[in-house]
């Protein structure tokens, strides 16, 4: 057989506007599954938030991967452990949180199964906590309570002006020791040097010997367009941000056409 490797984002990719896989696409990516291919989802979540649809592409059990924290960290589904990660060394939690707190900005990050805040709650870092079904906890001392590498730091933002320009000020400030990037319009992603998901997929093609022709990445967000460029096909879905379609090798369905579906028919099947 040859074996193909299908790259995935979720949200507005796996995933329809209810956070839900369509049956359609759940059928088809079980069947592949079932067939020998290897299915990786690939997102800017943290783990404990990628476990339910791992779960439900069982994934844990026919031999899947999760790329995590926009490529910090990866995870063999089988054993739930990580055989990468990549972290923001320690000092720079605190010119992160002042830069933070002096522009009125959301700032979080992640401790176990919690995301942990030391700025006011916002609506925005409320959504990241409810998306991945972790408690958020706001602690008195964030940079006592932090004392260890931050494999990302997420920042929230109002998104026509505040976020681009706190997006530009801080890579000014810390590139190229940290990456930072918008992951939606009102989240600024930090993570340490060279970490995205088009960096991390190399290596884990290179683990599992997998060439990279074999490889077909779909995404839909800022995010994802190092990934669909990197791919050995770059899919882009309808609902993707226009700089995702700009570099792709192929335009899909949306996430609610079952996008995906036609996907795996036409570069898989």
């Amino acid at each position: 057989m040859d074996k193909k490797i299908l790259i995935l984002d979720i949200d507005g990719t796996l995933v329809n506007e209810k956070k839900e896989i369509t049956p359609k696409t759940y059928e088809a990516i079980m069947n592949i599954q079932d067939m020998g291919h290897i299915v990786v989802l690939a997102s800017g979540r943290p783990y404990p938030g990628m476990k339910q649809f791992i779960k439900k592409l069982e994934m844990d059990k026919k031999g899947g991967y999760a790329i995590a924290f926009n490529g910090g960290m990866i995870v063999e589904c089988k054993t739930g452990k990580p055989v990468i990660e990549k972290c923001i060394p320690n000092r720079y939690a605190k010119p992160l949180y002042e830069y933070a707190l002096q522009n009125d900005l959301g700032m979080v990050t992640y401790k176990d199964d919690m995301v942990i805040t030391g700025t006011k709650m916002d609506n925005d870092m409320q959504y990241e906590a409810r998306l991945n079904h972790m408690p958020l906890k706001r602690v008195k001392d964030f940079l006592s309570f932090v004392n260890y590498d931050m494999i990302k730091c997420l920042m929230t933002a109002e998104p026509s002006e505040k976020a681009p320009r706190c997006e530009q000020e801080l890579k000014a400030m810390f590139s190229p020791e940290l990456n930072v990037f918008r992951s939606e319009p009102y989240f600024i992603e930090i993570t340490t040097n060279g970490v995205d998901k088009s960096t991390t997929i190399p290596e884990l093609l290179k683990l599992l010997d997998i060439p990279r022709e074999k490889s077909i990445c779909c995404g839909d967000g800022f995010n994802d367009v190092t990934m669909v460029k990197y791919g050995g096909v770059g899919v882009a879905m309808g609902n993707a941000q226009q700089i995702v379609k700009d570099n792709a090798d192929y335009i899909t369905g949306s996430c609610e056409e079952d996008g995906l579906v036609e996907v795996i028919e036409r570069f898989i099947l």
